[in-house]
């Protein structure tokens, strides 16, 4: 099963709101997500002090280095992000003493495994298919190629893909194009 990106703004909406009726934390998994564009292994093992200074106020950047590919990725968080940041940490003010923004209760940082649980029931619950933890990148890829006038260089580069070919499929534009064809050719 190959994951899709969420297409449609109400089905990221009914995600964000299922997800705020649970755990804060499994509401600011999905929002780094789809805000930020980020791997799922790159968002579990954010820290506080990546985001916030050491007097409480956000960063300009957030700077980590790519897992996957070695690479620094310098991302500049939007309000709808901030806003969900400020909100788990009025409610976790110990946060701020914990390394992990992700906490698991076994200490550390929760596993991908148990983030795409969490993710995979939400989605399920909305009746989303096709989705995994990586829809969360492709939803962030595909709504910004839309939002930047098909910009498809600027998705390319923060995603580190080689081809505009490989951008296109990954973020499910290829098959929106090829659905299109069904639609405008028709017989009988």
């Amino acid at each position: 099963m190959t994951v899709e990106p969420i297409r449609n703004m109400k089905d990221i909406k009914a995600v964000i709101n299922y997800l705020k009726e649970g755990t804060m934390r499994d509401y600011l998994l999905f929002m780094f997500g789809v805000n930020t564009g980020l791997r799922i292994g790159d968002i579990i093992i954010l820290k506080y002090s990546d985001v916030f200074d050491e007097k409480g106020n956000f960063k300009q950047y957030l700077v980590i280095r790519e897992r996957k590919t070695y690479k620094e990725k310098k991302i500049k968080l939007n309000d709808s992000l901030k806003k969900a940041l400020k909100s788990f940490i009025s409610h976790h003010p110990e946060l701020r003493k914990k390394e992990f923004i992700f906490a698991s209760r076994k200490g550390g940082y929760i596993s991908r495994i148990q983030a795409y649980r969490v993710l995979k029931k939400a989605a399920n619950t909305v009746g989303l298919e096709n989705f995994g933890t990586h829809s969360m990148r492709k939803t962030w890829g595909y709504h910004t190629y839309k939002a930047s006038k098909y910009n498809i260089g600027l998705i390319m580069d923060m995603f580190n893909h080689s081809s505009q070919k490989v951008t296109l499929r990954y973020i499910g534009i290829s098959q929106d194009q090829k659905d299109e064809l069904f639609s405008i050719v028709q017989f009988g």
